[in-house]
């Protein structure tokens, strides 16, 4: 790696950090936004991972013009973050086009991709369009009949990010139910630190995103990995001891407000495993309703292992306890700003 190279690399991990502490503290500020909005735009997967309910094996890629008109609307709710996923995003003819419309919103853009797709002229092309984080999970060091997202099969692609890539990259990996050695998580934890990634871990969950308490080699793997490697907002996982010991979390859910899924078709939803709630087209989900949703108490909360929508409600946790049963109504109140304010809590 050239000089210049490393100093572009430092000058653009300075600017993510900075845009980053922005948009937290405009979260700690005021409520009415959302932090992290996980967009859709391709459900087809090249892959098919037995335990993962997203995905299927035919469907077109969201055109181009109801993208932007998407990803507009987010820029217009203030979104601080939008994460494209899917399927496999990278299917998507137009992504880097994708990527440009959401860093024209100024907001920061990530990506979740199984990496099989990745090239040198890939990522290049991926840096040129402004992306700025991208996670790839790998379940196991060798491809078998439950996943084929392998240590064995991505180093070469992890190698390739680690030389050209220039944004941050983290490598999630995963324990529990479907996993049949859990020692391959930790491999894939201290491969990623050695390259200069940063590492997470996943607990699988069930159908519904609810938990299935690890094992007690799994439970020790899991506290490893957890020491390692850098710091990021990604790491903002103390909710998850609780997952891996099989026990409820007790927090407040901001799901539908200050974490959206938008679907293929535009809907917006609690989460992946929460699909069908709220259901509401994008185009018409109000401050109102948002408001509403900060508001709700989610009962599939206690037990969800969703690390996005748990680490995006820190930022609220202290605040406006949720006072809304799931499933009332919407009121039909104006929007009251929430700020930190203790009058508010």
């Amino acid at each position: 790696m050239t000089a210049k190279t490393k100093i572009r690399r430092k000058f653009l991990a300075t600017h993510r950090k900075l845009r980053e502490l922005r948009m937290i503290a405009k979260g700690l500020v005021s409520t009415r936004h959302p932090l992290l909005v996980h967009i859709i735009p391709i459900r087809r997967c090249n892959l098919s991972c037995t335990y993962c309910n997203e995905f299927d094996d035919f469907s077109k890629p969201v055109p181009n013009e109801e993208m932007f008109s998407r990803i507009d609307r987010l820029g217009a709710m203030g979104t601080g973050i939008i994460t494209i996923s899917g399927g496999e995003p990278l299917l998507h003819p137009e992504l880097d086009e994708i990527i440009r419309r959401i860093r024209k919103n100024g907001i920061i853009a990530g990506l979740i991709t199984n990496g099989y797709l990745l090239t040198a002229a890939r990522i290049e092309s991926l840096n040129r369009a402004g992306l700025e984080y991208l996670q790839i999970s790998i379940d196991n060091t060798a491809p078998d009949d439950v996943s084929k997202k392998s240590l064995k099969v991505l180093d070469q692609k992890l190698e390739l990010l680690a030389e050209c890539a220039e944004f941050h990259v983290n490598i999630n990996s995963v324990l529990g139910s479907g996993i049949r050695n859990p020692e391959d998580a930790l491999r894939v934890a201290h491969r990623a630190v050695e390259l200069g990634f940063t590492s997470t871990v996943g607990i699988l969950h069930d159908g519904n995103g609810q938990l299935q308490p690890l094992g007690t080699r799994e439970q020790e793997i899991f506290e490893e990995i957890m020491t390692l490697g850098k710091r990021s907002f990604s790491r903002l996982n103390y909710f998850q001891h609780n997952i891996a010991k099989g026990k409820e979390n007790n927090w407040r859910c901001r799901a539908g407000s200050r974490y959206l899924y938008i679907c293929e078709d535009g809907l917006v939803h609690y989460c992946s495993q929460q699909r069908g709630y709220p259901g509401i087209p994008l185009a018409d989900y109000t401050d109102e309703r948002r408001h509403h949703e900060y508001l709700t108490k989610k009962s599939c909360a206690p037990r969800c292992t969703v690390s996005c929508v748990h680490q995006i409600s820190v930022v609220d946790f202290w605040r406006a306890p949720q006072t809304i049963e799931s499933g009332a109504a919407p009121s039909p109140e104006p929007l009251v700003q929430l700020t930190g304010s203790p009058s508010r809590d």
